[in-house]
């Protein structure tokens, strides 16, 4: 996810190896997906009857890792979505400060890359008053259902993920434990608030489907009338979540590469644009990025992915149709597009980089934020995980 949750597994590479024949992008027949351009359903009454009550808005959660600068990639197929999001639905977003971890990182740098991560939240439209925006860290019963969690949890789902195959196969043996267990972290994240929706790509729903086949499993070992047996209310222990599709075109390639996601952990600063990035490195990543030798300009040819993905890009900051940008844009050369979308990103992002630099001059404020996040996040999971204790048979103080 790069390496960050469930949309942190909206930005981590595939986790599992297929275990039922399903890869990138196809997404599970069992795993239900739902598309964010939807708008939820509206009962109709006639005039003669009571109005129903209001339905319970579905819940949706979804964070990213505080490693390395947020970047255009994390901002359009995440952040971005998460404004439209917190409107339509009750919405927890937060910063994985725990997934952060699990490969080398600078420990005096984290608290600080938390904190900004926060303010970027805010700065990019994230509304404290629609949506719960919190330090994963600060919700202590992430960790305690992790390992809840990982007592039903089998072995060998967690031996088919993709990046510790890849890390241990090199032989190192300095590998921590973290970045194989970090998947049921990620269930936590997600069963903790009892959650309808989580945002993925269409490339990630494996991630999803891991964390629905430990709730089942859970649910199956505990719940029901075994729960109801330990004098818990019976039923489900865990809601099984499903996917939310964001609109095509939300996934961006590298400006280096474009069969490769925009990354955090690419080697090159050139492949990707920060949101944070000043006027002259974005004019100066544009102009250095990989394009092609064809003529004209266009969405749809396979032999040229990077004329899509700044297509795409430019299509999603301006807020165009396809058909509009094709009609602007086919015509042009290289250097005539490059210069109106670096113009586009800098338009786009300049008010986001304001408001940014605004929050952080007003630390009293994020940490409000933070707090009043964590503390209506802690009443959900607090709830979940009593539970889950009760369910599996702990002595209660």
């Amino acid at each position: 996810m790069s390496r960050a949750l469930l949309s942190h597994i909206l930005h981590r590479p595939p986790l599992l190896a297929s275990r039922s024949g399903v890869r990138g992008g196809a997404i599970p027949s069992r795993l239900r997906a739902l598309r964010l351009n939807c708008t939820a359903a509206e009962a109709t009454a006639s005039t003669d009857e009571a109005p129903a009550p209001p339905a319970r808005k579905k819940r949706v959660v979804s964070g990213v890792q505080p490693t390395g600068m947020v970047h255009l990639g994390n901002y359009l197929g995440a952040i971005k979505n998460w404004v439209a999001l917190q409107d339509l639905y009750e919405t927890f977003f937060f910063i994985v400060d725990l997934h952060a971890i699990t490969l080398p990182y600078e420990a005096p740098q984290l608290s600080k890359a938390t904190r900004s991560t926060a303010a970027i939240y805010l700065a990019c439209g994230i509304d404290s008053s629609k949506a719960s925006i919190f330090v994963q860290s600060h919700v202590r019963a992430h960790i305690e259902l992790m390992w809840l969690l990982s007592s039903s949890t089998p072995i060998g789902w967690l031996n088919k993920m993709i990046q510790f195959k890849e890390k241990s196969r090199k032989g190192n043996e300095n590998v921590g434990v973290a970045l194989l267990t970090y998947p049921i972290l990620m269930a936590s994240d997600i069963l903790l608030y009892q959650s309808d929706l989580v945002p993925v790509g269409e490339d990630q729903t494996q991630h999803l489907e891991l964390t629905r086949e430990i709730s089942e499993r859970v649910n199956n070992l505990y719940g029901g009338r075994k729960w109801k047996k330990m004098g818990g209310r019976g039923g489900s222990l865990f809601k099984v979540p499903e996917a939310l599709i964001p609109p095509a075109g939300a996934r961006v390639m590298s400006l280096t590469d474009g069969l490769s996601k925009m990354s955090k952990s690419a080697p090159s600063d050139l492949s990707r644009i920060n949101l944070l990035d000043p006027k002259d490195v974005i004019v100066n990543k544009i102009k250095r990025c990989k394009t092609d030798s064809l003529p004209g300009l266009e969405f749809d040819n396979p032999e040229r992915p990077e004329c899509k993905n700044l297509l795409s890009v430019y299509q999603i900051i301006t807020g165009k149709t396809k058909e509009e940008v094709v009609s602007e844009c086919q015509d042009m050369n290289w250097g005539t597009f490059k210069a109106t979308l670096t113009d586009a990103l800098i338009d786009h992002l300049q008010p986001i980089q304001v408001r940014y630099e605004e929050i952080m001059a007003d630390p009293g404020y994020l940490d409000s934020v933070l707090l009043d996040g964590a503390g209506k996040a802690s009443e959900i999971a607090d709830a979940t995980l009593n539970n889950v204790y009760q369910a599996m048979g702990f002595l209660r103080r």
